[in-house]
């Protein structure tokens, strides 16, 4: 095992405190509140073939939240079992598990108001994971509102506040932060257009409640898109802050488009930096006291102190792309197509020590920038693992005769749950994960980043590798067999495991 880098560990060490103990992952950002842990876990497995897998508790119905693990319990949400196929639901089944064994401690219900689309590639009403500090767990229903259990299942509090179905809520100086959201969906879970010109008092927000009472400690006033994976921080100066950011699709209200810096202690707005056709959706780090993000064809790099933009890098032109297949490596510089509005597959970055790692939206290529030299590097990716008993890998590539990504011929997501209904209300939910969807986030664990997609593949890579190429791939794993491992949540460790969230089951990895 190589040594890790010394900077890495600084920045993980100087964010947000650590969350009761570290082999836990107390929230679906990790205790840590960036995704990352320098604990080490598994690396290869197989749900597919069943190779190095603890357990594995079949679930009666479709859901997308990140496991979240703490003394020995993991805490995630489904959707109430149906009787029929559906394409929309609203309300959701709350489970507390043994993480030893996978058994069922208790389970609870939370009924909804607004159905949104079932297993939506953009989120759903069970995509928010939970948040516990040890004695107290917290819930969301993005169709309905917002519950706080003891760890043992005892109701202590609830709001029926709305929140977002790609929300990721976390704990701050015992405040429960989450992103609140004003205007529900409409009928059969869509987001209206019709709220773009809508005043302050309609706009989504961040918002703090005191997690043992409920009560509301603070709420922002300069706005969030319902896409923007929040990621708290700390600056040089001791301050603990978040970015947030307006702009997207659906026609958001919250203007003007762009991030901002809020101080984590009242909310408060330090600066904005309006960014002109700025697409929010994603994850925003804060490297050096630098805030780094996307915006169009480029990668920006912000003064956190001030809000003022440093330097920019092309994400597209005079790029270094390694594209390879069996037996064939290449590595070139090249200048790859641009798209309008966005260049990333939205929420897939993560800023990993100097390293910004991002998705590619048009073509299966997984991106890094450099945040200090302002230097791109692209890894082709397969689009797909197929794995059978008594069968060879096979890996599934991109065919550049089809010109989107979104409908690749791979194995398609069969969208059925373990009982054989159909549960899905957005037909991009059958496609690859790359390109127009919201995916999960990559994780870190110890040298490697796991990086999740849609399909149920799960590529690991070594984070810090100098050279990005074919061997930066530590190992390409499946979350089961190809078609019938539909996932949109990021993959959690605890205690030397791995922890999975698919339509059809919860996954431990691991001995």
């Amino acid at each position: 095992m190589k040594t890790l880098s010394i900077c890495w560990l600084v920045s993980v060490l100087a964010t947000i405190p650590l969350l009761l103990n570290a082999n836990d992952w107390p929230q679906g950002s990790g205790a840590h509140g960036n995704f990352q842990t320098t604990q080490p876990s598994p690396t290869s497995w197989s749900v597919a073939l069943h190779q190095n897998i603890a357990w594995k508790l079949e679930l009666p119905e479709t859901g997308q939240s990140t496991p979240v693990v703490s003394k020995g319990r993991v805490f995630f949400t489904t959707m109430k079992p149906v009787t029929a196929d559906e394409t929309t639901g609203k309300d959701i089944s709350i489970w507390c598990c043994d993480a030893t064994d996978g058994s069922v401690i208790w389970k609870k219900e939370m009924v909804g108001k607004y159905p949104l689309r079932l297993s939506g590639c953009f989120g759903d009403s069970t995509g928010p994971p939970a948040v516990t500090d040890g004695k107290r767990v917290v819930f969301i229903n993005a169709s309905s509102g917002i519950t706080c259990f003891s760890i043992e299942g005892e109701l202590l509090w609830h709001h029926d506040f709305l929140s977002v179905g790609r929300g990721i809520p976390f704990l701050h100086n015992g405040n429960f932060i989450f992103t609140r959201q004003i205007y529900p969906p409409e009928a059969g879970g869509r987001f209206p257009h019709k709220y773009a010109d809508s005043p302050k008092e309609m706009w989504t927000q961040l918002q703090a409640l005191n997690i043992q009472t409920g009560e509301i400690a603070w709420t922002t006033d300069c706005g969030i898109n319902m896409g923007v994976s929040v990621t708290p921080q700390r600056l040089s100066d001791g301050r603990d802050v978040v970015v947030t950011g307006r702009g997207g699709g659906h026609g958001p209200p919250e203007k003007p488009n762009g991030i901002s810096l809020v101080n984590l202690a009242d909310g408060a707005t330090l600066w904005t930096l309006p960014l002109q056709n700025f697409n929010a959706t994603m994850s925003f780090g804060i490297y050096k006291d630098q805030v780094h993000l996307f915006h169009g064809s480029n990668h920006i790099s912000v003064d956190a102190l001030d809000g003022k933009i440093v330097k920019q890098a092309s994400l597209v032109k005079d790029v270094s792309v390694c594209r390879w297949r069996e037996g064939l490596s290449n590595h070139q510089i090249e200048n790859l197509k641009k798209s309008k509005t966005r260049n990333i597959t939205q929420g897939s970055n993560l800023l990993v020590g100097k390293w910004n790692y991002f998705r590619n939206y048009q073509r299966p290529l997984l991106g890094r920038v450099n945040v200090e030299t302002g230097s791109v590097e692209y890894l082709e990716l397969p689009l797909q693992l197929s794995r059978a008993t008594g069968q060879k890998d096979q890996l599934l590539w991109f065919d550049p005769k089809q010109k989107k990504i979104e409908t690749q011929t791979i194995v398609p997501n069969s969208m059925t749950n373990s009982r054989g209904f159909v549960v899905f209300g957005d037909k991009r939910s059958k496609g690859s994960g790359w390109g127009h969807v919201a995916a999960p986030s990559p994780t870190v664990s110890d040298e490697n980043i796991y990086v999740p997609v849609m399909n149920g593949t799960v590529y690991v890579l070594d984070w810090n590798t100098e050279t990005f190429d074919k061997d930066s791939i530590v190992a390409i794993n499946d979350l089961g067999r190809a078609g019938q491992a539909y996932t949109r949540a990021s993959l959690s460790f605890s205690n030397g495991r791995v922890f999975a969230h698919t339509l059809r089951e919860l996954i431990c990895i691991g001995k």
